[in-house]
């Protein structure tokens, strides 16, 4: 019987940001019930960065819109320390707002004076280096920066939680290295707990503390791996490409464990 998402009290919420427990998911497609996630359980702590990893289609996104209680899981319940708050791939900015005013609808929908807003508006975009780009507008933005934005947008709801889907994933290499570089640096400025999801080996390795890979379908967790190498690390660090080919390894044995090409 499918469980509501439910908010954690105020003494759980000291333990965990996020608590996933025995939950699975299934959809209704033209073969009947498709099972996407099956007993999914995983703890996210205060301030604690984890990656979901896994081949395209193992039910990651699918994993994180149940922890933003965009849907309701089949079974199994999540808790979160308040609500979370969503970045996605896209940026989803609205075109005809300035980036400030893009972050203040956020501001505003968390019931922020208007009076106030303004300034945390200009607050946030510091914080993600875009101090000067209240008053541009979204065409006038690179991807980077919309990203950047977004970002800013997200921080503005005041969450515990960050949820990030693949936000990094249509950038340019280089771009993708430089917003690595200021999300380590906001979430241990901002002290918020992070999941994020990628099916990038490399950049699962580079960001989190924590690595969780899932099995094809149906999603099940296969291994975690907790990140020892401390911080600032550089995507090209031996230590980081050597993590990375361990789990980069699994992750093949469990692509063709499953039939998948």
């Amino acid at each position: 019987m499918a469980t509501a998402l439910a908010k954690a009290a105020d003494t759980e919420s000291v333990e965990h940001a996020a608590r996933i427990e025995h939950v699975s998911k299934s959809f209704t497609g033209p073969t009947g019930q498709q099972l996407v996630l099956d007993d999914i359980t995983l703890d996210v702590a205060p301030g604690e960065f984890v990656t979901l990893l896994g081949a395209s289609g193992c039910g990651k996104s699918t994993l994180l819109n149940l922890v933003a209680g965009l849907d309701d899981p089949t079974a199994g319940s999540i808790t979160t320390n308040g609500r979370p708050a969503l970045m996605f791939q896209e940026h989803a900015l609205f075109p005809w707002l300035t980036a400030g005013k893009n972050i203040e609808l956020a501001l505003k929908l968390r019931g922020v004076p208007k009076n106030e807003r303004r300034d945390r508006a200009e607050r946030l975009l510091e914080l993600v280096r875009l101090r000067g780009s209240y008053g541009k507008r979204v065409h006038e933005l690179s991807g980077g920066m919309r990203q950047r934005v977004a970002m800013a947008r997200a921080l503005a709801q005041d969450s515990g939680l960050l949820l990030m889907d693949e936000p990094f994933a249509a950038l340019d290499a280089i771009t993708r290295d430089v917003l690595h570089d200021e999300l380590t640096r906001i979430w241990a400025e901002t002290g918020v707990s992070v999941l994020f999801v990628t099916h990038n080996v490399r950049e699962a390795v580079r960001l989190a503390q924590r690595v969780v890979l899932l099995s094809s379908r149906p999603g099940r967790i296969a291994r975690e791996w907790t990140v020892d190498i401390p911080q600032p690390r550089r995507i090209e660090d031996a230590p980081v490409a050597e993590l990375s080919l361990e789990i980069t390894d699994v992750l093949r044995g469990e692509i063709r464990r499953h039939g998948q090409h």
